[in-house]
């Protein structure tokens, strides 16, 4: 009997051990206990948010946890999140890293800037582009500037005049493809030089089809972010859980973008840059990567970015390239997108907006008599209306609304009341819950560009200083977007260039509705958009 018996003591044995770690801790025990679940088997179990994720309603019903329970949330058994000022500021100003959902982002098989996991890999690669894209340097950039006129005055607005000219002027423009060929061309001219970038607004048939390439894989990077090791064991049986057109897809993406930066590295090598006299030609991301790489190489082995950007340079400066390619067309299209919708909801805004812009010395107007001029990035800055409905854009149709996941610090750290939170804990926040506290953006899901304006709007100093620290939608702390004063700039310019010249008009804005997700843009992926030229004024 006694032999009988043991077998059946130790199966009870394993299965109450079992239970106290999958059930009884996370749900009594642990330290996570505290906190409240987003749902009621949050402490048991991750399925409810990867389900969410699975089903693109992460951010949505996140966002409602916290309406629920407040600033701090559980969102499974390893897993949190937050929204509040104080949260964000433990967790991206706290010298919380990064972790492997991260890893999707590195290219070529090598990591990029925001794909690396520990802050002194990311610091030295950031110490690299830092410079140009710091504001003072957007601000006084011969290159950019000369590219910018070149894709203002050259390519987009033509476009546009020969649209609102046409018989095609009813029918509108998808603008959302539009504008992302501008910020494409925009970010690739900066990246490589307008000789190597993109020409994609001249060039329609290959934009729509590396655009579809882009878009269509999207939708596939769940299984490879959220389950790494699953996705990773089942192909040893052959069993992809993303389709294998995904991968050819982004190898696709990844040569031509690997052929930007041969062109470039030719151009460069063989001293045409430096005869060029054009500046809108220079390589300003590509050669201050080289120069980066080059103080490097000279610290050898201490290097930080020994085992990988200095033993695979090409491979490194590609991954780098593609990341700001990507991420810098995509959220600023998307962005210009949300921004045409609501301008062309509101003529009379549009009126006030573009008798702002005239003020500007030089102004952006076409006209025959006119040169071809860009404004200065700090005059752009001191026309409120233009900062307000962009500010206001950025708010609400953030292009990247989703989660931007951390791992607690090892051994234990605090976030808000909750204590002993241990290390390894995946914790984030988002910028459509961050963006959509009501009691510092009354009416959160409005779009009020007001919100931005001065003290005429009621808002007090402490309530315009809350404002502003709950603006979230370039991330914050050490890890914020590198680009956002590009982004910024770019963004003015080409509502100044488009707004000083013509008025808008809703034609076709089906399935206009904000995805959900990490990036986000209409569903449909579309916004068509009618154009009528203003007569211009004195």
């Amino acid at each position: 009997m006694l032999s009988l018996s043991i077998p059946v003591l130790a199966s009870i044995a394993i299965s109450i051990a079992i239970i106290y770690k999958f059930i009884f801790y996370p749900t009594f025990t642990s330290p996570l206990s505290k906190i409240p679940n987003a749902h009621w088997s949050s402490s048991i179990s991750p399925f409810w948010i990867l389900w969410s994720r699975y089903n693109c309603q992460e951010n949505r019903r996140v966002h409602a946890a916290h309406l629920k329970h407040g600033s701090v949330v559980r969102l499974a058994p390893n897993e949190l999140s937050v929204n509040d000022v104080g949260g964000l500021r433990t967790v991206y100003a706290g010298g919380f890293e990064k972790g492997q959902w991260y890893s999707i982002f590195d290219n070529y098989g090598v990591p990029c800037m925001f794909s690396s996991w520990h802050s002194r890999t990311h610091s030295a690669r950031k110490r690299m582009i830092s410079n140009i894209y710091s504001k003072s340097n957007i601000h006084s950039s011969t290159a950019l500037a000369e590219q910018a006129k070149v894709i203002l005055y050259g390519r987009l607005l033509p476009i546009i005049s020969s649209i609102s000219d046409s018989a095609r002027s009813a029918d509108g423009i998808d603008v959302h493809d539009v504008w992302n060929a501008t910020t494409m061309d925009f970010i690739t001219a900066y990246q490589f030089g307008l000789k190597n970038g993109s020409n994609f607004l001249n060039n329609e048939p290959y934009r729509r089809h590396w655009f579809g390439l882009y878009h269509s894989r999207k939708t596939y990077t769940f299984f490879s972010q959220e389950l790494p090791r699953l996705s990773r064991f089942l192909k040893h049986f052959y069993i992809n859980l993303t389709p294998t057109w995904v991968d050819d897809a982004n190898r696709e993406l990844e040569a031509w973008t690997k052929d930007r930066c041969d062109a470039t590295s030719v151009y460069v090598n063989a001293g045409a840059a430096a005869k060029d006299s054009d500046p809108a030609n220079e390589p300003v991301v590509f050669g201050s990567l080289l120069s980066g790489i080059e103080k490097e190489e000279k610290k050898g082995s201490e290097s930080v970015l020994s085992n990988t950007t200095l033993r695979y340079p090409e491979a490194s400066i590609a991954s780098e390239m593609i990341d700001h390619l990507a991420a810098g067309h995509e959220t600023s299209g998307i962005t210009m997108t949300y921004l045409s919708w609501h301008l062309s909801q509101d003529i009379a805004l549009q009126d006030t907006l573009r008798k702002e812009l005239l003020t500007l010395s030089p102004n952006m107007l076409l006209s025959s008599s006119s040169e071809k001029n860009i404004p200065s990035s700090k005059d752009l800055d001191a026309l409120p209306v233009l900062h307000a409905v962009l500010m206001e854009t950025l708010r609400l149709r953030a292009a990247i609304p989703g989660g931007q996941p951390r791992m607690t610090p090892y051994p234990s750290c605090s976030l808000g009341p909750f204590t002993d939170i241990p290390g390894g804990v995946r914790v984030g926040a988002q910028a459509h819950s961050v963006h959509r506290n009501a009691e510092v953006y009354p009416e959160p899901e409005k779009w009020d560009y007001m919100r931005w304006m001065g003290a005429e709007n009621g808002y007090s100093e402490e309530q315009k200083r809350e404002r502003d620290r709950h603006f979230w939608a370039f991330s914050s702390g050490g890890r914020m977007c590198v680009g956002s004063n590009f982004a910024m700039f770019e963004l003015k310019l080409i509502v100044g260039a488009v707004y000083s010249n013509f008025r808008t008009y809703i034609v076709d804005d089906e399935g206009i509705e904000q995805t959900d997700g990490y990036t986000c843009g209409p569903a449909s992926n579309k916004l068509f958009l009618s154009f009528e030229r203003v007569v211009e004024q004195p």
